[in-house]
């Protein structure tokens, strides 16, 4: 590990970590509460991914609803008007809305191809905003002078990586850089991120072999056309499976790369010597 004991972290001039954990539960609010002291650089994978490796294919999709409009068509071919998202660390539904959801074209669902599409476009860009990581790390310190550095990745970073090849090319990338930690939540955390899902259901990215298994057992389980199948319905059925499929793959990656802390522990965190304190108390002594 990048900290092998508490207290070779403790003493580090320079605190680097990579957070990973299921979407909702606190990677980006601490990261964004280390940011404010001033000390830290905060890497957001999601608003790298938004920025640099999908920007052109997010504000391409927003034009081309734009130009089914005489109007807006008019503008936009005389360079009138200039079509872009507003992508913030807060605000990153430009990205999930272009990965949209599977179905029924009338409800807003995407036909299973262009779906598959977009699924493979986060994926290479998700890879790729991973291991700008070290980059990111270098940047910080010498273009900004922030001595620490906390990576916020996605909580698909799991789906792309295989915690039990010593050789990951990712996984072995962060780890060479900053210490990997896992938020682990309990089996409460995942009913309440069940229910919140439910209530409001978001686009995700899944693994290709999940995704294609997912999508053969809904139809045959509903008796469904791919063309009949209610968007929002399928990503609910889909949503407890995926966070079934992620646990043992995020727990490969804390056992293997990195270590554990609780989602209750880190919810404690009020600043960044309680973060200090808490990553060390995972750590050996």
């Amino acid at each position: 590990m990048y900290y092998p004991t508490a207290n070779d972290w403790r003493a580090a001039p320079h605190k680097r970590v990579v957070l990973f954990a299921m979407s909702g539960l606190g990677k980006t609010h601490v990261s964004s509460m280390l940011r404010q002291t001033g000390h830290w650089f905060h890497y957001s994978i999601d608003y790298r991914i938004g920025t640099r490796y999908m920007g052109e294919y997010i504000a391409d999709n927003a034009k081309r609803e734009a130009m089914k409009v005489p109007f807006l068509r008019e503008l936009l071919m005389s360079d009138s008007i200039y079509i872009g998202s507003n992508i913030t660390f807060d605000n990153l539904t430009p990205v999930s809305t272009y990965l949209g959801k599977p179905g029924d074209t009338a409800k807003g669902g995407l036909p299973m191809e262009a779906y598959q599409l977009r699924q493979d476009q986060f994926r290479r860009a998700e890879e790729q905003a991973l291991l700008d990581t070290g980059y990111f790390i270098d940047r910080a310190e010498e273009l900004y002078g922030y001595p620490h550095f906390v990576c916020d990745t996605g909580g698909s970073i799991c789906e792309w990586v295989d915690a039990e090849d010593p050789r990951d090319p990712i996984l072995s990338e962060l780890s060479s850089h900053a210490l990997m930690v896992w938020i682990r939540g309990t089996e409460a955390h995942t009913e309440e991120l069940i229910q919140r899902f439910d209530r409001a259901p978001k686009p995700m990215a899944y693994q290709s072999e999940f995704l294609a298994a997912a999508w053969r057992a809904y139809l045959d389980e509903t008796g469904l056309s791919e063309t009949s199948v209610d968007p929002d319905a399928f990503i609910r059925w889909t949503y407890a499976r995926a966070l079934a499929h992620r646990q043992p793959r995020y727990e490969a990656m804390a056992k293997n790369w990195g270590v554990t802390v609780e989602a209750a522990d880190m919810a404690t965190v009020r600043d960044e010597a309680d973060f200090a304190q808490v990553i060390a108390a995972a750590l050996p002594g």
